[in-house]
């Protein structure tokens, strides 16, 4: 039988976020294999507490009281390549490192995840939100995942996801539990779906050329990215238009709220100045949508997914 993974108590969810913001998980745990991860959901389905995966932290929002029951983080970070001479499959482990595993496989020669550079977050996040930039998705990419459903583990071919700008099947049933007035997962589930591997297609490239076209991006990415504890883009971009440019022509770039700060860099970014709170990131958000929608009459979508 699989024990649970070592379960810590109070353990400070800041330090695991991008925003630097989050107060303490009741039980925290880190898991190492899909086992494990079903071990220490059967543990806190035992104790009847509610479960949470942290991915990389980033993209996220955790209260300042913190999660009142278990937090788990997926660490796995193995990686298998099946290859022909131009053609390959990567087998990663949804607890990898999106930008570092984008950088591992261009050093390899295999082209597909190059606009990754410099992304935060896991390949878990990444496959659950369809993360993409600078001209590539993980939609484009992704051949099949597998995910811990139901305690068993099934594998979902990429149409299974049903993929949108920055959504898919899974985030959509998290954010309101149907899709299409049918349950995507059931009720009476033990276990929330958790991505655990996810397999990308990718092509035969010169690791020079790959390693150029990083480099690009990475300085892009410097030249727009803000200084500071940020989760990145808070808001989706609404169809033909920046919700950045919106939110600067609505007079609130530099705007704070105790620690926390609209960024005068880009609009779409608040920014931890140090010490900020959840309360005030959340006063910011609002602030943000009210104003946009009575300026410009478009409502503003959140890109980070709030954990309250």
């Amino acid at each position: 039988m699989i024990k649970a993974p070592a379960i810590s108590e109070h353990e400070p969810l800041a330090k695991y976020t991008s925003w630097r913001i989050g107060g303490p998980a009741r039980y925290f745990a880190n898991a190492t294999s899909p086992d494990e991860l079903r071990a220490a959901l059967h543990w806190a389905r035992e104790y009847d507490l509610p479960a949470f995966i942290l991915g990389g932290g980033t993209n996220i929002l955790m209260s300042d009281q913190g999660f009142p029951g278990l937090v788990l983080r997926y660490r796995s970070h193995e990686l298998r390549i099946t290859s022909t001479e131009a053609t390959a499959r990567a087998w990663v482990a949804a607890g990898a490192p999106m930008a570092g595993t984008a950088r591992r496989l261009a050093g390899l020669g295999w082209a597909g995840l190059q606009w990754a550079e410099g992304l935060p977050g896991t390949i878990g996040g990444a496959v659950v939100g369809n993360a993409g930039c600078y001209g590539g998705a993980i939609t484009a990419v992704l051949n099949r995942a597998w995910l811990l459903l139901d305690d068993q583990l099934v594998e979902w071919p990429v149409e299974r996801f049903a993929y949108g700008y920055r959504t898919s099947a899974l985030k959509r049933n998290d954010e309101r539990k149907t899709m299409n007035d049918k349950q995507l997962f059931s009720q009476n589930s033990s276990f929330i779906p958790i991505v655990v591997a996810a397999e990308f297609e990718l092509t035969r490239a010169e690791p020079s050329a790959l390693a150029e076209q990083m480099q690009c991006i990475a300085a892009a990415r410097r030249s727009k990215t803000p200084v500071g504890s940020s989760c990145g883009s808070v808001f989706k971009n609404p169809p033909s238009a920046s919700a950045g440019l919106l939110i600067e022509a609505a007079g609130l770039k530099g705007t704070s709220v105790g620690g926390a700060l609209i960024s005068d860099k880009h609009a779409n970014y608040i920014v931890n100045r140090g010490g900020a709170s959840s309360a005030d990131v959340l006063r910011l958000i609002e602030l943000a949508r009210e104003q946009v929608l009575r300026e410009f009459a478009i409502e503003l979508a959140l890109e980070v997914h709030i954990v309250v």
